[in-house]
């Protein structure tokens, strides 16, 4: 039996040539890539059950001799070819972005503003102290022209007091999100989508749901204000942190508001993971 494995593996890489094996770290590069990008969503629990599905019913089929199941199995491979790209839409769309972002050449990135992240810090501090609800999302390679016709466009200069100013609790902005282009306010009282589902067991409002929203349908990171609280949750790749203040924010917005077209190749490969606060 060992002799038998150990003569078919030698037969396997004995034909490997270089065009077999760029072959091989292409489609193991694609499959890293979607598998890192599905991480954490939803569709995890969707593949697993996939799989699981077909395991069981493959083994079944096997042992038992279910003629028609294992028919339904082989016939049921060109249907999951159509369902997959529904089931699987958000991911799909999120990876082709992040590909023509790493491919647009010429395309003007909104740099990284230290003055916008200080700015966003200090503002996200003060609004903590007086429990003034507030989201702010920052926007990086995908632009949320869409979402800022949502609201009111500002397109004015961004600050702690304009922020302070749209965050008031009898502001008729302040329950609708602040959009940062760079270092200007886009759009305030904007509409974001909601997350559809959170599986950490946490009991979200709409401001944190609406963070992680926009934050897993497109690349944005939002900075969100709790009005009970008072705490700061940063929401990045669909995921949220809480327990921040300012000096915290300050420390950990340079690190993951990347927004040059170089800073957005290596997340085709690798998953953005939001740095926990210490």
């Amino acid at each position: 039996m060992l002799d038998q494995l150990v003569e078919f593996l030698r037969g396997i890489f004995t034909g490997l040539d270089i065009r077999a094996a760029i072959d091989i770290a292409v489609v193991a590069a694609l499959a890293y890539a979607i598998l890192g990008l599905i991480q954490g969503t939803t569709a995890v629990a969707l593949l697993r059950g996939l799989a699981l599905v077909f395991i069981i019913g493959a083994v079944a089929s096997n042992l038992f001799g279910l003629t028609l199941l294992a028919w339904l199995l082989r016939n049921s491979v060109p249907a999951l070819l159509i369902a997959i790209p529904v089931l699987f839409q958000p991911e799909l769309r999120r990876l082709l972005e992040q590909v023509g972002r790493a491919g647009g050449i010429g395309r003007s990135a909104v740099s990284t503003n230290q003055r916008t992240i200080e700015v966003v810090a200090s503002a996200a501090g003060r609004l903590a102290e007086r429990n003034w609800g507030a989201i702010i999302v920052l926007e990086r390679q995908i632009e949320l022209g869409e979402y800022a016709n949502t609201g009111i466009r500002i397109d004015g200069a961004l600050s702690i007091e304009f922020l302070q100013s749209i965050f008031y609790p009898h502001s008729p902005l302040h329950d609708g999100a602040v959009i940062v282009r760079g270092d200007r306010v886009l759009a305030a009282g904007c509409v974001l989508p909601l997350a559809e589902s959170i599986e950490t067991g946490h009991q979200y409002g709409t401001r944190h749901r609406a963070a992680i929203g926009i934050s897993a349908k497109t690349d944005a990171l939002a900075v969100v204000v709790s009005e009970e609280t008072g705490r700061i949750s940063i929401a990045n790749n669909g995921r949220l942190v809480s327990n921040f203040d300012d000096a915290k924010l300050r420390r950990v917005l340079p690190m993951i508001y990347r927004t040059t077209t170089a800073e957005a190749l290596p997340d085709i490969f690798r998953r953005r993971l939001l740095p926990r606060p210490s």
